[in-house]
């Protein structure tokens, strides 16, 4: 048997490692993205905010020179919040792009697989037809078997290994990155959750401008008539949007909406999933109607075989090499067939 499919599966094994090394340094460095733009506004969002300048409180009263600090209770909740929703949109990000590749290669996945169980056929094929030729060989050197009938075994030994070139060929022009073991259907879930809990860290986001704690100290210095001494002072205000209800029911409406819209999304998971799923059946139905003519054509052989199973002649015994001959490429196509057929109906059943 050939070596070659393992050298070309090995090969295909360190290109998906690569790619997984790739896809993981992607998802690593987009998160670490958005985790120091994170970091920089809660950074920004826990600091005080200085203040100076000068103000006439009442008119009549002396100008004042004020200086101090101000403190947001909204602003220290907006900071955690925002570091949730960088976790949140990190999340979303890897789930993502592992079902994208999932949808984008898995059509080019299984047509891999079935070549490279295709080459395993013609390896059969081909250790069965090089002991029919050197038999035939043998008999033509004995006169038992017309040159030929030889040269019909040496034909299909050709044909078969164009077979194995093209199929070799095939494979190589397939890219088919590591896929996620999942199933699809718990990868999509997976970034459907992921898409409604960022929508849902962004809307409490939103949710805190409805309403603010602000404290304020410093000091203050009368310049005008200029006074000695300087003097502290505090303040808490309290701020609340009135449409603040309104405004909640809105956000709780939008993330349904948007759920909504990721179900129908043309180029979301959801969508792309089913359309998928169209055409794996459609393949299934193509590769059904293939087996159902390849067993047919396997009949009619079967039944000539019958009709030379002790061969008289030496026609009859050249035609039944022939028929032998024509089967093992016939098996091929057949089991080729039979395994996508199955590696199709498998994967319909465990993914969708």
């Amino acid at each position: 048997m050939s070596q070659r499919p393992y050298l070309l599966t090995l090969l295909l094994l360190i290109a998906s490692g690569a790619t997984a090394q790739s896809l993981q340094a992607d998802q690593q460095t987009y998160c670490t993205y958005l985790t120091e733009q994170a970091q920089a506004q809660s950074d920004f969002l826990r600091s005080p905010t200085a203040l100076a300048g000068f103000t006439q409180p009442d008119t009549g009263l002396p100008t004042q020179l004020i200086a101090g600090a101000q403190l947001s209770l909204s602003n220290l909740k907006k900071a955690g919040i925002t570091l949730d929703a960088a976790r949140k949109n990190c999340e979303l990000y890897k789930t993502a792009t592992d079902v994208q590749l999932t949808l984008q290669y898995t059509l080019n996945a299984l047509e891999k697989d079935a070549l490279t169980h295709r080459l395993t056929l013609i390896d059969a094929a081909s250790t069965s037809l090089a002991a029919l030729i050197n038999d035939a060989q043998k008999m033509v050197a004995a006169q038992d078997m017309t040159r030929p009938t030889l040269f019909a075994f040496v034909a299909n030994r050709m044909k078969l290994e164009a077979d194995r070139a093209e199929t070799e060929s095939r494979i190589a022009a397939l890219h088919v990155p590591t896929l996620s073991t999942q199933p699809l259907k718990q990868q999509v879930a997976q970034k459907q959750t992921a898409d409604i809990a960022e929508q849902q860290s962004l809307a409490k986001l939103t949710r805190q401008n409805n309403w603010d704690v602000a404290l304020t100290v410093g000091a203050h210095q009368q310049i005008n008539p200029p006074a000695y001494g300087v003097q502290p002072y505090g303040e808490v205000s309290l701020t609340y949007n009135l449409g603040s209800r309104a405004i909640d029911k809105h956000l709780d409406r939008s993330i349904d909406a948007y759920a909504s819209w990721k179900q129908v999304q043309e180029t979301d998971a959801a969508r792309s999933t089913q359309v998928l799923k169209d055409e794996l059946q459609q393949t299934m139905t193509s590769q059904q109607r293939r087996l159902q003519s390849l067993q047919q054509e396997a009949k009619e052989i079967e039944a000539n075989q019958q009709l030379v199973t002790n061969p008289q002649t030496s026609a009859a015994l050249d035609f039944r090499n022939q028929l032998t001959s024509t089967q093992l490429l016939l098996g091929v196509e057949t089991g080729d067939a039979t395994y996508r057929l199955a590696r199709l109906q498998d994967f319909i059943t465990e993914n969708f």
